[in-house]
């Protein structure tokens, strides 16, 4: 019983990770209706941002953070004001089309800087440290990784109902052409959506580049992640996004306690049971 009971625990753990993937894809869907091919693969271009950081500078992955998010946030302001904004329109192919060309720029870019090899952050003692919980060993990496992924969820659903930039976030989401009519800059919120999602997927990056090796080829699985925590969880709902995660990671952390190659294939299985009775998903967003 106890070796189900961590297997559940582990999932839960693992959830936060994955919640975490998913938090800007989720963000960016509420706000401006963009599906992100390409997330995943800026998820591991913060990694390797975050590499460079420990690697030149001599620190420690965390404070690392501290120059990657805001180099990410950067980079999506501009590649949102640059050239997604552009492809934004009644029709969803054109973004779907110029992410997907991004994706496989970045991967090209990846490779020809860092080559194939796989690659880890060194998070130093916290990476094999744990405590014990009624006879459970809970890794402090794991526990600290739900516990971000829980704080980044509370401050985004913060940001978006009490702040003046939430406001503006929902109402270009709600409706573009009233709320240019009011005041608000869709280009620049659009903007500031996409910088926000991308300083979450910095902390992503980091996150995985401590947990477990990237190479340049691992975008596409991030991203397949973060796409079904989200619909798992309902698109647009923050809370739903964490929750779907979570019911992810403990798909798979059971599956692969049943057979160790069962342990995507969980997932996928959770994924599409949801999909199959719940189209909108488990927590689909009440628009307020």
């Amino acid at each position: 019983m106890i070796e189900w009971t961590n297997a559940v625990v582990q999932g839960v753990l693992l959830g936060g990770l994955y919640a975490l993937f998913a938090a800007g894809l989720s963000l960016i869907f509420g706000v401006m209706r963009l599906v992100n091919i390409a997330h995943g693969d800026l998820i591991v271009l913060a990694a390797y941002f975050g590499l460079t950081t420990t690697v030149m500078l001599g620190i420690h992955p965390f404070v690392a953070l501290l120059i990657v998010m805001p180099l990410m946030a950067g980079f999506g302001y501009v590649l949102q004001r640059g050239l997604l904004n552009r492809t934004l329109g009644d029709d969803i192919l054109p973004p779907l089309l110029v992410t997907f060309g991004l994706s496989v720029i970045i991967q090209n870019v990846l490779l020809e800087a860092y080559t194939a090899d796989p690659q880890k952050l060194s998070g130093g003692a916290i990476e094999t440290a744990s405590v014990q919980l009624g006879g459970l060993a809970l890794g402090v990496l794991p526990l600290l990784t739900f516990g971000i992924a829980v704080a980044v969820i509370a401050f985004l659903q913060w940001l978006f109902y009490a702040t003046s930039l939430g406001r503006g976030f929902r109402a270009v989401s709600d409706n573009q052409q009233i709320a240019q009519l009011m005041g608000f800059n869709k280009a620049h919120i659009f903007g500031l959506a996409m910088a926000l999602a991308l300083a979450v997927t910095a902390i992503a990056g980091i996150l995985l580049g401590m947990r477990t090796s990237f190479d340049p080829s691992v975008g596409g699985g991030r991203l397949i992640f973060g796409f079904e925590a989200v619909i798992i969880g309902g698109l647009g709902n923050l809370w739903g996004t964490l929750a779907g995660g979570v019911i992810l990671g403990v798909a798979q952390t059971i599956g692969a306690k049943i057979d160790p190659g069962w342990q995507l294939l969980a997932g996928h299985v959770a994924f599409l049971v949801v999909l199959a009775f719940r189209s909108n998903g488990l927590f689909p967003r009440i628009n307020h």
